[in-house]
């Protein structure tokens, strides 16, 4: 069956969302921790960690599990609404004029607070500073990521980009790293364009997970491309996520700059750097190869790695669902996480494929002029 760019659309970002509320539970902990905790692996959608979500540390006060999504795809859905509003490409100043603005003044249900609230009440350190910035220091929006944490917080969002930017990686990898100045510097932005480029790879017709990650591969820069690389080449033993958890975390280990214990990470973590990378697409991508693709194996498989795992799995989800289209994710999880989230997972990814079919006839039309005026110039006879 050929997929349409609507089949993607709802893949890529329902299959998100689902990877979200699947490692949000467990968010934070190790392989060894999630089988004590849960009996074994997660296989499906658990409840919190802890019964007492609302006083319990580290993670208080959260309800994390039970299908609730997290900020992950709270900015998803919101960078959605940008595209929405503007109709065209994005950039920087989009985040400043619309993005922000949109965290900052509409209430929304929030469903690991479950209460309706700003969204910006619910966002993380790394995203507030986009607030900071550009809302109250009026920093440029291209330079405003500057000095914020390198994480994968502007990473995890984009998988609308790449969407908007359908068979197009390349292009979505140029708009994520605009985009994601406003936001990230260093490595963490370096993610976000590979990640944006990976869903639209994953777009292409007769894409696999092989092909993705080459592309990936032949866009990234600097330790996020070595990173990619030594996971790349690891995955290539493994066909089961269980036997792969151990050599996918010790192939991105010198990378990651967090370290060891993800809840107390050295005082180097986070820092600029060209030889690090965030170690959440990296892992993403090394699931994807060890399931070939396949959405069950790379969410499950990023989900039961732990540590930054709803990341993780929110990055493995889309491109997974970006390859396979909506109907490789589970129809039950799907329905449990927009039941317990309260979201429509499926209004967003209809809306973005609508604009990012008027932003390839936009396309399209400014390619016609610029080969009207070069051909006038080239040739002027």
């Amino acid at each position: 069956m050929t997929l349409t760019l609507e089949d993607r659309a709802r893949g890529a970002l329902v299959g998100a969302a689902v990877g979200d509320a699947l490692g949000g539970p467990v968010e934070g902990w190790t392989p060894d921790q999630i089988v004590e905790r849960h009996g074994g692996r997660v296989h499906g959608i658990v409840g919190p960690w802890y019964e007492d979500w609302r006083t319990a540390r580290p993670i208080a006060p959260y309800h994390k599990g039970d299908g609730h999504v997290t900020d992950d795809t709270l900015m998803t859905h919101a960078l959605v609404r940008v595209y929405e509003a503007v109709r065209d490409h994005l950039d920087a100043y989009a985040v400043a004029e619309h993005l922000v603005p949109d965290l900052m003044t509409n209430p929304r249900w929030i469903p690991e607070l479950e209460a309706e609230a700003l969204p910006l009440q619910r966002i993380f350190l790394a995203e507030k500073w986009i607030v900071t910035r550009l809302h109250y220091a009026h920093a440029d929006p291209r330079e405003a990521g500057n000095g914020n944490i390198v994480n994968c917080g502007a990473a995890m969002y984009m998988a609308p980009v790449g969407i908007a930017n359908a068979g197009n990686p390349a292009g979505a990898y140029a708009e994520a790293l605009d985009i994601a100045g406003a936001h990230q510097s260093s490595y963490g932005r370096e993610a976000a364009g590979v990640f944006a480029a990976a869903v639209a790879a994953a777009c292409v017709p007769g894409a696999t997970a092989a092909s993705v990650v080459d592309t990936a591969l032949s866009l990234a820069r600097d330790g996020t491309r070595e990173a990619i690389a030594a996971v790349r080449e690891v995955a290539a033993g493994h066909r089961d996520f269980e036997s792969a958890l151990a050599p996918l975390r010790a192939a991105v280990t010198p990378y990651d700059s967090v370290g060891p214990d993800y809840r107390n990470p050295s005082l180097g973590a986070r820092r600029p750097s060209r030889l690090h990378a965030i170690e959440e697409l990296p892992v993403a991508l090394g699931m994807l190869l060890v399931a070939d693709g396949r959405y069950e194996t790379a969410v499950l498989g990023a989900v039961n790695y732990g540590r930054d795992c709803d990341s993780i799995a929110t990055m493995a989800g889309a491109i997974a669902g970006a390859l396979g289209g909506e109907a490789v994710v589970p129809a039950a999880w799907a329905k449990q996480v927009a039941e317990a989230s309260r979201l429509d997972l499926h209004a967003p990814a209809e809306a973005l494929a609508a604009v990012a079919r008027e932003i390839f006839a936009l396309d399209r039309s400014r390619r016609r002029s610029h080969e009207a005026a070069f051909t006038a110039l080239a040739d002027p006879r």
